[in-house]
């Protein structure tokens, strides 16, 4: 009985001392990937600002071939709106939209998540130019997760930041076709 008390009590503790850590971390998180593309600034901001090309490199949209997509307005344009509806909860429900674009150099979206979780978050990527043909694609993804699960940020940022590296290696050998 002594010793289960103690596991009881330990187990106890180690919640405790989680939540309270979850307490006094931040809740906002950011990851950010770069990746340089041999292809002229102009050509790759032609090719990202249009949201529907994403189903081509990203990830997410390429783990249910059964995913439903469907947009409103012109791509690649303010208030464009790219949603999807799938059935696996790797790709879930939920739409972007794009805030703020300047040509040829930035393109921000907001990304609203409804399932499995809900959630409005950001997204932007930013070009460099390098050299005639070479462009510096920089894209990161502003978050924020609530208590206690934000307790969940550096194993959330890893597995996104992966994530995003393999699309950005996918995005650059399309572009460089």
């Amino acid at each position: 009985m002594k010793a289960f008390k103690i596991i009881i009590f330990s187990i106890i503790g180690i919640v405790a001392v989680l939540l309270i850590a979850a307490a006094f971390t931040s809740k906002d998180f950011q990851v950010q990937e770069e990746i340089v593309i041999d292809k002229p600034k102009q050509v790759v901001f032609d090719y990202i600002k249009n949201l529907n090309n994403q189903t081509k490199y990203a990830k997410w949209f390429m783990l249910d071939p059964e995913t439903e997509f469907s947009s409103k307005g012109t791509d690649g344009e303010i208030g464009f709106i790219h949603s999807w509806k799938s059935k696996n909860e790797n790709v879930g429900i939920g739409e972007q939209e794009i805030i703020k674009k300047i040509e040829g150099e930035y393109l921000e979206v907001q990304i609203r998540f409804e399932w499995p979780f809900v959630s409005n978050d950001s997204a932007f990527t930013k070009l460099e130019t390098i050299s005639e043909n070479k462009t510096k694609l920089i894209n990161r993804f502003n978050g924020k997760m609530m208590y206690p699960m934000n307790l969940m940020i550096p194993i959330i940022c890893g597995d996104l930041g992966k994530d995003m590296r393999d699309n950005l290696v996918r995005l650059k050998s399309i572009l460089e076709k």
